[in-house]
Parts: C-alpha cells; sequence; structure tokens
C-alpha cells in the first residue's frame, strides 16, 4: 500500500505532535531516507532517550488512576477494577469537581467532559452550512463561522458527558493521550508499545487499513 499525498501531508502535520511528546527532534536528512511506516517508527524508538523496559503503560495508568479514585473519592480498592462504570465513580452531580481533583492527583488533564454528540453535531452541520454560504451571502455567512466556533468552544468548555464508559477505558485513554506521565517512571519507555501508540494516532489523520508497517510513503 502507498500514501497518497494527502495522507502524506496528514503524517507531516502529526511529526511535531510526536517530537513534543517524546521530547525529540526529527533531522530533515533523517526523514528523507524512510520509505514506509516502519521505518518512521523504528526511527522514533531510536530518538527517544529513555530507558526501555517490557512494562505495560496502561496497567501503570490503571494504578495510578485507581490510586487517585481511591485518595479523592474514599473508595474501597476492590470496587476500582477495569470494568468498574466511571458514572458510577463520577455522578453527574458535582462530576467536574470530582475530575479536576483527580487529575490534580495524576498530574495530567483527562479530557474526559465532552458536551452531548448531538449537540456538537448540530454545530458542525451549522459550520458546514456557513462555510457554504460563504461563497453566497458572505458577510452573514462570516458572522455564522464565528458564532459557531465560538458555541463549539463553549460546549466543549461545559461538557459535562463522559467521554468514555470503565475505567479500562480511561486507562487506554491516558496511555494513548499521555504515555510517559502514565508510566510509574516517566523516563522509561516499551518500546513494543510504540508500535500501537504512533499506529493509534496515524489511524486519525490516515485511512486506518492503511496504517501498517509496510505502508510506503511514495
Amino acid at each position: 500500500m502507498i500514501l497518497d499525498q494527502y495522507e502524506l501531508e496528514n503524517i507531516e502535520d502529526t511529526l511535531p505532535q510526536i517530537e513534543n511528546y517524546f521530547n525529540f527532534k526529527f533531522e530533515d536528512k533523517e526523514l528523507v531516507n524512510l520509505k514506509t511506516l516502519g521505518d518512521l517508527y523504528d526511527l522514533t524508538k531510536d530518538k527517544i532517550k529513555l530507558l526501555k523496559v517490557n512494562d505495560c503503560t496502561t496497567q501503570q495508568a490503571f494504578y495510578k488512576l485507581r490510586n487517585a479514585i481511591i485518595i479523592t473519592q474514599n473508595i474501597d480498592r476492590r470496587d476500582v477494577i477495569p470494568a468498574t462504570l466511571l458514572k458510577d465513580i463520577f455522578p453527574r452531580k458535582g462530576r467536574k469537581i470530582i475530575v479536576k481533583r483527580i487529575e490534580q492527583v495524576i498530574g495530567f488533564e483527562l479530557n474526559l467532559l465532552v458536551p452531548p454528540k448531538f449537540v456538537v453535531n448540530s454545530l458542525l452541520y451549522t459550520l458546514l452550512a456557513s462555510i457554504v454560504g460563504l461563497f453566497f451571502i458572505w458577510q452573514y455567512a462570516l458572522i455564522g463561522v464565528v458564532l459557531t466556533i465560538l458555541s463549539l468552544w463553549i460546549a466543549f468548555k461545559v461538557g459535562n458527558e463522559l467521554d468514555s464508559d470503565t475505567i479500562g477505558q480511561l486507562s487506554e485513554k491516558m496511555t494513548k493521550e499521555n504515555y510517559l506521565k502514565s508510566r510509574r517512571n516517566s523516563n522509561t519507555f516499551n518500546d513494543k508499545e510504540i508500535d500501537k501508540l504512533l499506529t493509534d494516532w496515524f489511524s486519525d489523520v490516515i485511512d486506518e487499513y492503511k496504517v501498517k508497517r509496510n505502508t510506503q510513503f511514495c
């Protein structure tokens, strides 16, 4: 399989995210020699200047999350397992406050609360209609674009719906979005987990069936 030009540009746009995430810089001469996604995976792992270990980050994220829940919610350890429903840990009343307390303990944002899907979908349709309107009555359409973007920002700011269903799913989300901070020791990484992490990221910007090690850049 070969990536098209649009997909290549999306991959390039993702590179700064990888650099910031793992605190290194790709050199142009390194990228020129890459032929496949697998080459990029291997280059990324080579440039991560941390100690390689074989422990599981998602498991560590679960323990970190469980500890934060026990501390802030005074819940019995036996009641916090991967299958535990988040709605039981985060009741709607006071949900934002509970999430904020847990984030303070674990040391990073969970990005767990979102607006209802119907609100987001309605605003996205409105935004699309406003963009199309720019070709007709651009003055009013421009106002619509600005107001819709503002509404989306407010919706995510005050959103109170849970983005995941279970403790296990939230642990996986933590690993994907905050890999190093989710680890017991942020100066270590699991070499085998990086492929999955990069695959998850690239699946957001190119066709998922193309996210394979042998997929060619050109």
